[in-house]
């Protein structure tokens, strides 16, 4: 559902690290955030981190959303079960005749063309401020953002992949149609046409934002530059501020009632995770290529190392041709378990070939482990290279298994990794950025 893709559970309690006092022009405002799910996927995960931070400061934030999963009070479903499912059908088969009626494509992109009337909701009829989030897959239609504003709210939509500056996809990967006006899209048929759907959409998109004063806040400083760079978007009001992580609650050295849950085979351990670890755009063939390199160049490296895959593998035999020992540790929801891995690893591997703000980077920094990956995304927001980690050249693979064998040398310390998180992502810090943009909003 979104590339930021952090793999933690939902946690409870977020520490506050000093007081805070709510600025006056916010006291008695309502704040509704809006996203697709409240615990399903990395957008919807940080969200509602954001809506528990917020209300630990004192603002009335709730969610609503499309699909809910937890017991929270403060988040509410919209519409019945009939009508969200009438409207992410709709939305899905509008679009295979442009997909020839193949569904390899059809969750990479989205027309926006269907939604619920979010503003008929009555958390959203007293909110003061709406901040959209993922609202993709029947949640919002684009004309439920001008129905926003025609209800006198103020907007603000934080970014959590490409959607809002394409014409259509979430992700454009190497295309580069969304700095002009997009069309010949690479996910429809055949290539698409100059007047496809991607452009079609791109034209209303690009009417509803010059009729809508939005605020659009990205999660990472490449996000931001992508979408100052779109057509769509130069021009407009946008910031960047980070997810909000449980970073203080990661530990560097793991506890010793927990070896027993999962007991260390090799010295030294390294760290793969996804929602789906054989996604392609998760870049698992440049990790195993880098392993593969290091088992045949390196043996000595090799035989004290092993590295624990984690998420979900569509195809059973994707790990097939890894040599390098390791360990598939399937789909992990319990928190317990992520801190502790955290805590054990010396490496944390990702090869994407993009991501917002990698989530899983920067739990295993929280928990002591350096980083290895590329650059293209929201990992130079995380990662100082040969600092904090270290930044592959992208797509080398080569690149990644000497990145490997340094971060297995370095002598950083942990919990400098902790800290170098802490300060940067955990809740608190990320509830005062949005109160302050809240606070300008208001005037």
């Amino acid at each position: 559902m979104t590339a930021d893709n952090s793999m933690t559970a939902i946690p409870g309690g977020l520490t506050e690290t000093g007081p805070f006092t709510i600025p006056a022009n916010l006291k008695g405002k309502k704040v509704v955030l809006v996203n697709h799910a409240d615990t399903l996927g990395g957008a919807a995960i940080v969200t509602f981190r954001l809506m528990q931070a917020l209300r630990r400061e004192g603002i009335d934030a709730r969610m609503v959303v499309f699909t809910k999963t937890s017991q929270e009070e403060n988040i509410s479903k919209i519409y019945t079960r009939f009508f969200r499912a009438m409207s992410f059908c709709l939305e899905r088969l509008w679009l295979l005749p442009s997909l020839g009626f193949k569904y390899d494509n059809l969750y990479k992109v989205s027309t926006g063309n269907f939604g619920l009337n979010i503003h008929r909701h009555p958390w959203v009829k007293e909110a003061d401020i709406v901040c959209l989030n993922w609202i993709n897959q029947g949640l919002m239609s684009l004309d439920g953002i001008h129905k926003l504003h025609a209800a006198g709210k103020k907007i603000i939509w934080t970014l959590h992949d490409m959607w809002a500056m394409t014409g259509i996809c979430h992700h454009a990967y190497e295309c580069d149609h969304y700095l002009d006006e997009c069309g010949c899209c690479q996910f429809l048929a055949g290539g698409g046409t100059p007047t496809d759907l991607s452009h079609k959409y791109w034209k209303k998109k690009h009417h509803v934002y010059a009729g809508v004063p939005i605020t659009f806040v990205t999660v990472s400083h490449w996000l931001e530059e992508c979408a100052r760079h779109s057509s769509l978007l130069r021009g407009r009001k946008i910031l960047t501020i980070h997810n909000p992580f449980p970073t203080e609650q990661f530990y560097c050295t793991p506890p010793r009632e927990l070896y027993s849950l999962m007991t260390p085979e090799k010295p030294n351990v390294l760290l793969f995770g996804a929602a789906r670890i054989d996604d392609p755009i998760k870049g698992l063939d440049y990790t195993i290529d880098a392993l593969n390199y290091i088992f045949d160049n390196h043996p000595e490296i090799a035989s004290k190392t092993a590295i624990y895959f984690f998420g979900h593998i569509k195809n059973p035999q994707a790990l097939d041709r890894l040599r390098f020992s390791h360990r598939n540790l399937g789909m992990i929801s319990d928190f317990k378990i992520i801190r502790y891995l955290c805590s054990v690893a010396k490496v944390i591997i990702s090869t994407s070939l993009y991501e917002t703000l990698p989530g899983t980077l920067i739990e295993g920094q929280a928990g002591g482990a350096l980083p290895v990956t590329f650059g293209r995304g929201g990992q130079n927001d995380i990662v100082e290279h040969k600092k904090t980690g270290y930044i592959a050249r992208y797509k080398d693979s080569r690149d990644v298994a000497e990145g490997i064998m340094w971060a297995l040398k370095a002598n950083v310390p942990r919990e400098e990794l902790h800290k170098s998180v802490e300060r940067r992502f955990n809740a608190w810090h990320i509830a005062q950025e949005y109160i302050k943009l809240f606070s300008e909003e208001i005037g």
